[in-house]
C-alpha cells in the first residue's frame, strides 16, 4: 500500500456499515428497521412467540432465541491481569530515520503517520474496581504498520517484580484477593502479597516502584511507559544492537496522594477513564515521545547488572535516551466493548527490524499471550476482530476455527503446492519478510538462574537514594500502611529485614511505624524460591554497591513543570460574586490551557455583582477537591459571606490544602480562607498583594493574581506542605 493512498481507520466500520451522522450521540443505521442477525426484518420485538395470549412460549421463536442467546453471551471472560483498561485511537509520526540501526518501516520513514491503539490498565483488579488503586498501569501500544502489526506492551514502571515467567503465575495468585474470602480488591495491602514478596528478594527493586508516586498516577496522560524488557534492533546488514523503550509525556509526570487516592475511589473510580476520554474529546490530545536506549551488542556485558535481567533498569546517566517520534492520542473508541474491550495485545507481535532477546521474563510471555486470547475471545481467528486486523493483506494457510470471518477461495490451503501456483509464498529477506536474529546458542538444556541475576538490592537503593525526600516519605508511608495491613507478625518482621538491605534508614522509618524492630540479621536464606535440589547459597543476593548512587530521571520531581494545559481548576463562587475578577482569571488561566469549572452552593448559575449569570459546572453536593489541580476564591463581599458560612466549601478548601494543591483567592475573600483550618494558622500581617510560601496566592488584583496562581499551579504539588501542616480533612 502506498504511504499516499488513505489509510484503513482501525476499529472502524466497514464501508458497507457506514452510518448517518446525526451528532456523535444520535448516530443511526442508514437502514432502520431492526433485523435478526442474518438480516431478516423484525415484525414484532415487544412479544414473545406463544400458544394463545396467555399461553407457553414456543421453540420456534427464533427471534427470542437469537435475541437472548447473544444476551446470555454478551461477557466475555475478563483479562486476568489487566483486567480494567481504557483505550484511544492515535497516530506515531518518527522525528528521525533509525534506519542504521533498524530495517523496520515505520522507524525509517519519516514521511510515514502510522495508525495506533492505545489501552492502559491496572494490573491486579477486576473490571470493576477503581482506577485508583496502588497498582502498576499497563501501558499497550498497537502500532498498524504497513509490515504488519508492532505490539509494544509494556507498563509505567521500567522493571518488574520477577526475573522468570515461570514466577508469574505466583505472582498473580499472591497479589489477587485471598481465595479463601476473595478480599481484598485491587490491592496488595494483605498477607499473600506479602509473604510472597518477602520471599522473593528479586522483587525488590519493583517494590520501591510499587510503593512510590508511579503507582498513583496523577493520569494517564502524565505517566512515562516502557517496554520493560530488553529487545532487539537489526539493521538491514544484519548487525544487532540491544535497544530499551521509553514513553515520555510532553504533560510530565504528575502523581496524587495516597489519601486523595482512596477518596477518588470514592468519588468518582473512572478518573482515570474519564480524564482521558474528556480530554480526546475537547481536543486536548495527549502526547508521548517514544525513546530509545541503544546499547551495542559489543556493550552487552559492561554493565553491573545483566541486561536481560527485567527486575533492572539501564540508568539514563549510563545510555541516555534518544527521542525519536511522538504519538498522539486524538480519537475515543466508538465501543468499548468492540475495541478496547476486545483488542488483543501480544509482546511476540513484532516487525522485521524488531527482534527477542532470552530475558526469561519475556520468553514466557511469547507463549502466554496467545493462550490467554484464545480462551478470552473465543478461540483462533480473534486476528479478525476489526481492531486486531493488521492494515495490510492477510495471506495464510489457517482456515476455519469459530466466529471464522475471512472466506477463503482456491483449493489449496497447504504449502508447498502447485495447485494454488505456489501462493502464498515465502518472502525473502530484502522482500521485507522477517528473520530472526542469528544469535549463536551453545549451551546445555537446564533449570538454573545465571549468577548475574543475584544482585536484588543495588537498585532498588539507587532508586530510593534519588526520590526527593517528600517521595521517600511517600515510600515509607505506603510500606507502613501496606505492611501494616499485613496480619502475619512473621511476614512483617521477614520484610522489615528485606528493606534494611535495600536502606536501614527505610527499614527504621517503616519499623519505627509498625513498632516493631528491625531484625538484627534478616532470616537466611533471603531467596526461598529455588529448586529443591539446589543449594540455598547458590542463590542468595550478591550484595553489590553500585557505581552509580542515584539517577535524576527516577525522580518525579524533576519532571518538567512548565504548563498548566488541561488541569482542572475549581473556582468557588456564590450569589453577589465579583464576576469581573472571576471572569478575568478564568480567561488568564483557560489561554494556558486549563479547564475551569465554576462550583457553587446550587447548580446552573450564581448572580454576580452585576446581575449577569455565571454558569455553575457542579454544586458542592456532586463537586469534591479531590477532582480538581487547584482552587480559587472568587471574590465579592456577599460570596465571600457565603462561602464562609458553607461547611461544604470550607471543607473544599481544607482538603485541597492538605493534598498540597496550589490554592489562589482574591483579596476580598479572605475571609473565606481564615475560616478553614489551615487559615488559622496563617500570619496575621499578610498583605493584600502577596503570594503566600506552598502555593497559597492572594491578590486584589486579578491579572496579577492569575498570573501568579498559573506558576503556582504548574507546579503541580507543593511536597512540603505535608509534613509540618497536616490538617484533617
Amino acid at each position: 500500500m502506498s504511504k499516499d493512498e488513505p489509510q484503513p481507520n482501525p476499529g472502524q466500520q466497514p464501508e458497507n456499515e457506514k452510518t448517518t451522522a446525526l451528532g456523535r450521540d444520535k448516530e443511526v443505521s442508514a437502514n432502520q428497521f431492526l433485523t435478526t442477525n442474518h438480516g431478516v426484518k423484525i415484525n414484532d420485538d415487544q412479544n414473545s412467540l406463544t400458544a394463545g395470549e396467555r399461553g407457553a412460549s414456543l421453540l420456534e421463536d427464533f427471534i427470542l432465541r437469537e435475541k437472548i442467546t447473544h444476551f446470555d453471551h454478551e461477557r466475555i471472560p475478563e483479562r486476568v491481569v489487566h483486567a480494567r483498561g481504557s483505550g484511544a485511537h492515535g497516530v506515531f509520526k518518527l522525528y528521525e530515520s533509525m534506519a542504521s540501526v533498524t530495517r523496520a518501516q515505520f522507524l525509517n520513514d519519516t514521511e510515514i503517520e502510522t495508525p495506533v491503539f492505545v489501552r492502559f490498565s491496572t494490573v491486579a483488579g477486576s473490571r470493576g474496581s477503581t482506577d485508583l488503586a496502588r497498582d502498576v498501569r499497563g501501558f499497550a501500544v498497537k502500532f498498524y504498520t504497513q509490515e504488519g502489526n508492532f505490539d509494544l506492551v509494556g507498563n509505567n514502571m521500567p522493571v518488574f517484580f520477577i526475573q522468570d515467567a515461570i514466577k508469574f503465575p505466583d505472582l498473580i495468585h499472591a497479589v489477587k484477593p485471598e481465595p479463601d474470602n476473595e478480599i481484598p480488591q485491587a490491592a496488595s495491602a494483605h498477607d499473600t502479597f506479602w509473604d510472597f514478596i518477602s520471599l522473593m528478594p528479586e522483587s525488590a527493586h519493583m517494590v520501591m516502584w510499587a510503593m512510590s508516586d508511579r503507582a498513583l498516577p496523577r493520569s494517564y496522560r502524565m505517566m512515562e511507559g516502557f517496554g520493560v524488557h530488553t529487545f532487539r534492533f537489526v539493521n538491514a546488514e544484519g548487525v544487532s544492537n540491544f535497544v530499551k523503550f521509553h514513553w515520555k509525556p510532553l504533560l510530565g509526570v504528575h502523581a496524587v496522594a495516597w489519601d486523595e487516592a482512596q477518596k477518588i475511589s470514592g468519588k468518582d473510580p473512572d478518573f482515570h477513564r474519564r480524564d482521558l476520554w474528556e480530554a480526546i474529546e475537547s481536543g486536548n490530545f495527549p502526547e508521548w515521545e517514544l525513546g530509545v536506549q541503544i546499547i551495542p551488542e559489543a556493550d552487552e556485558f559492561k554493565f553491573e547488572f545483566d541486561l536481560l535481567d527485567s527486575t533492572k533498569l539501564v540508568p539514563e546517566e549510563l545510555v541516555p535516551v534518544q527521542r525519536i517520534g511522538k504519538l498522539t492520542l486524538n480519537r475515543n473508541p466508538d465501543n468499548f466493548f468492540a475495541e478496547t474491550e476486545q483488542a488483543a495485545f501480544h509482546i511476540g507481535h513484532v516487525v522485521p527490524g524488531i527482534d527477542f532477546t532470552n530475558d526469561p521474563l519475556l520468553q514466557g510471555r511469547l507463549f502466554s499471550y496467545t493462550d490467554t486470547q484464545l480462551i478470552r475471545l473465543g478461540g483462533p481467528n480473534f486476528h479478525e476482530i476489526p481492531i486486531n486486523r493488521p492494515i495490510v493483506p492477510v495471506h495464510n494457510n489457517q482456515r476455519d476455527g469459530f466466529m471464522r470471518q475471512t472466506i477463503n477461495k482456491g483449493r489449496s490451503s497447504y504449502n508447498p503446492n502447485t495447485i494454488g501456483a505456489g501462493y502464498p509464498m515465502q518472502a525473502k529477506i530484502a522482500e521485507g519478510g522477517f528473520a530472526s536474529y542469528p544469535e549463536r546458542i551453545d549451551a546445555r538444556k537446564i533449570r538454573a538462574r545465571s549468577k548475574s541475576f543475584l544482585d536484588h538490592f543495588s537498585q532498588a537503593k539507587m532508586f530510593f537514594n534519588s526520590q526527593s525526600v517528600p517521595e521517600q516519605t511517600h515510600i515509607v508511608d505506603a510500606l507502613s500502611f501496606e505492611l501494616g495491613k499485613v496480619q502475619d507478625l512473621d511476614i512483617r518482621k521477614r520484610m522489615l529485614g528485606i528493606l534494611s538491605l535495600i536502606e536501614p534508614s527505610l527499614a527504621a522509618q517503616v519499623a519505627f511505624n509498625l513498632r516493631i524492630p528491625v531484625p538484627s540479621d534478616p532470616a537466611l536464606p533471603l531467596n526461598q524460591s529455588i529448586p529443591a535440589d539446589a543449594d540455598p547459597a547458590d542463590y542468595d543476593s550478591t550484595m553489590v554497591e553500585s557505581s552509580l548512587k542515584s539517577s535524576g530521571a527516577l525522580s518525579m520531581a524533576n519532571t518538567p513543570k512548565d504548563s498548566i494545559k488541561t488541569r482542572k481548576i475549581a473556582f468557588l463562587a456564590a450569589d453577589g460574586v465579583d464576576g469581573n475578577a472571576l471572569k478575568t482569571v478564568k480567561s488568564a488561566l483557560e489561554a494556558a490551557g486549563a479547564v475551569v469549572e465554576v462550583i457553587a452552593p446550587r447548580q446552573s448559575f450564581v448572580i454576580a455583582e452585576d446581575d449577569s449569570e455565571i454558569p455553575v459546572k457542579q454544586s458542592f453536593l456532586t463537586a469534591a477537591s479531590v477532582l480538581y489541580d487547584a482552587v480559587y476564591v472568587a471574590g465579592g463581599a456577599v460570596s465571600a459571606a457565603t462561602l464562609e458560612a458553607d461547611a461544604d466549601a470550607v471543607h473544599f478548601l481544607n482538603e485541597a490544602f492538605r493534598h498540597c494543591k496550589a490554592i489562589a483567592a482574591d483579596a476580598s475573600a479572605m475571609q473565606v480562607l481564615e475560616a478553614t483550618y489551615f487559615g488559622k494558622k496563617l500570619p496575621a500581617d499578610q498583605s493584600d498583594e502577596s503570594v503566600l510560601t506552598e502555593g497559597l496566592v492572594i491578590n486584589s488584583d486579578a491579572s496579577q493574581l492569575a498570573e501568579q496562581f498559573i506558576k503556582a499551579i504548574a507546579q503541580h504539588r507543593f511536597w512540603e506542605r505535608e509534613r509540618p501542616r497536616r490538617i484533617p480533612a
